[in-house]
């Protein structure tokens, strides 16, 4: 009785779990030995396609093969060995090393040369319907992408709902996700640390446990959060439909920190103007040291890097402190200013309702023409007069884009006028910033500091701190002969009022998304 190895594979594990393929085949292959009068001495079993050369247990299989552990083969049908050509080779060298190779199914002898031609003809055709198959199930995956729906598990923060349906924010999940993103976008967390945080406010993987280093850094390099659908293998991305968790403008800034491109770091021991105050000189970052219970600021030159030779730096604390609280003294807005302020915005808030369909209209021109111009992109690649890699990188920009329009039209539609939102927030800021600062906590001085000022710099025991433009305009307001504010109801306050409103209109991310809360700690 010669003894023979016994190969069964079914095309997925779903397939194989079901047991529609797997035990039928172990009983055609075991009967099939018995009437041969052949011993099986080992099954090797895969549930994995075989269009893909590299299965493990094939592979297996025709090495001890090649070394003798046994005499043959019994397989169940031809293209259950070879839906792919390399592996129908390798089945060919087997019979030309007379190892004998049965199909259970199947009444062909590999050993004349009309077998051998008939069984190369059925592994062609099966080879040729795998590749079909592939292809075909390529176009309705890109059919699907195309239409906007994932076709794959949603990524974590977003459930399935079946078969052409647009994946939904998670209830629980979806918080997390959208939180892990705007924690690491303040620059207060490393991957590790956000990592730890995330899993202890809950975020878990799809096993139920917590989201690795790795995981927290694809969820944070994934566009799929902003609103599009990216393939990493070939590189295409894709108008999602599904609905956004975070802003295109969130998402940029992360990748940029990701890529090393922003400066921000995490500091194990966060000081109040660390990588905030600089040199005056050099413009390199302060140093941070405590010395008897006061922190100091020194500047470390490197003479090496610049020509400049920098003046003795070192500084306590408490003299940027009082050089900041001064600066900021100068934005305090009087009760009078400030009612004015809040009626302006009043009025503003039911004038914005008429702006709306202008702004609505501009927003949809501009969509248009994103849309356009990917149209004329898609055209200069199919006449092959742009590169894919340069396609790509364009078509996901202006995807990105579309999407940030996207974006200010739903807050449009939504009634959330930013820019009147971000006067607001400024006005708030204003009313009394320096005792804001004095009661904030380290972590709100430092994100107050990134919205309040432009630069801070310390040149020896001298320190300049320059407000940032919203700020800078409210400060450098017309004052009245008693050195005090002009009344609020002054034209003067009215058209700074009208001039901090069209500056927020043209710089929508005047102030950091991160901005703190206007509460005192």
């Amino acid at each position: 009785m010669g003894k023979v190895f016994a190969y069964a594979r079914v095309s997925t594990p779903r397939q194989g779990e079901r047991g529609v393929s797997l035990p039928e085949q172990r009983d055609a292959i075991s009967r099939y030995a018995e009437r041969q009068g052949l011993e099986i001495v080992r099954w090797f079993e895969e549930q994995e396609s075989a269009a893909k050369k590299g299965r493990p247990a094939f592979n297996q299989m025709l090495q001890l093969l090649r070394l003798g552990v046994a005499h043959g083969v019994v397989i169940h049908k031809i293209d259950r060995s070879a839906r792919n050509l390399e592996d129908w080779n390798d089945i060919g060298k087997l019979v030309d090393a007379d190892i004998d190779v049965h199909f259970a199914t199947e009444s062909i002898d590999l050993k004349t040369t009309a077998g051998r031609l008939s069984a190369d003809i059925q592994a062609v055709v099966a080879a040729h319907y795998s590749r079909n198959l592939r292809e075909e199930v390529k176009k309705g995956l890109y059919g699907r992408l195309k239409q906007g729906f994932y076709p794959w598990r949603a990524p974590i923060g977003y459930l399935d709902q079946g078969s052409a349906k647009a994946k939904t924010p998670d209830p629980i999940q979806a918080p997390l996700v959208k939180s892990a993103f705007e924690l690491y976008g303040s620059g207060t967390h490393s991957l590790q640390q956000l990592a730890r945080e995330m899993f202890r406010c809950g975020l878990r993987n799809r096993h139920g446990g917590n989201v690795s280093i790795n995981g927290v850094s694809t969820i944070l390099r994934n566009p799929f959060y902003v609103g599009l659908i990216r393939i990493l293998k070939t590189g295409q991305t894709f108008k999602g439909n599904h609905e956004p968790l975070i802003s295109v403008a969130l998402f940029e800034r992360i990748q940029e920190i990701l890529s090393g491109k922003r400066v921000d770091r995490v500091q194990s021991h966060v000081y109040t103007y660390s990588r905030i105050a600089r040199c005056a000189t050099c413009k390199y970052s302060l140093i941070a040291e405590r010395r008897k219970g006061h922190v100091y600021y020194r500047c470390h030159n490197r003479p090496f890097k610049t020509p400049a030779v920098c003046p003795a730096t070192s500084i306590r604390e408490e003299r940027i402190d009082e050089a900041v609280l001064g600066v900021l003294a100068t934005v305090q807005l009087s009760e009078e200013e400030l009612r004015a302020a809040r009626e302006y915005l009043s009025e503003r808030c039911k004038k914005s309702e008429g702006e709306r369909a202008a702004i609505q209209t501009a927003l949809k021109l501009q969509h248009d023409q994103a849309s356009d111009r990917i149209s004329k992109l898609t055209d200069l690649l199919v006449d092959g007069t742009i590169a894919k890699p340069m396609f790509q990188s364009k078509h996901r920009a202006l995807l990105l884009e579309q999407a940030a329009v996207e974006h200010k039209m739903e807050e449009l539609k939504n009634g959330n006028a930013a820019h009147l939102q971000q006067l607001e927030s400024a006005v708030e800021l204003a009313k009394d910033a320096s005792l804001l600062y004095r009661k904030a906590s380290v972590e709100n001085k430092r994100k107050l500091l990134k919205i309040l000022l432009s630069n801070l710099t310390v040149s020896g025991k001298n320190v300049e701190a320059m407000l940032s433009i919203p700020f800078r305009l409210i400060a450098e307001r017309e004052k009245s002969g008693n050195g005090g504010a002009y009344r609020g109801t002054c034209r003067t306050w009215t058209r700074l009022l009208e001039k901090l409103n069209t500056y927020f209109c043209e710089n929508p991310a005047a102030l950091l998304e991160s901005r703190p809360s206007n509460r005192i700690d």
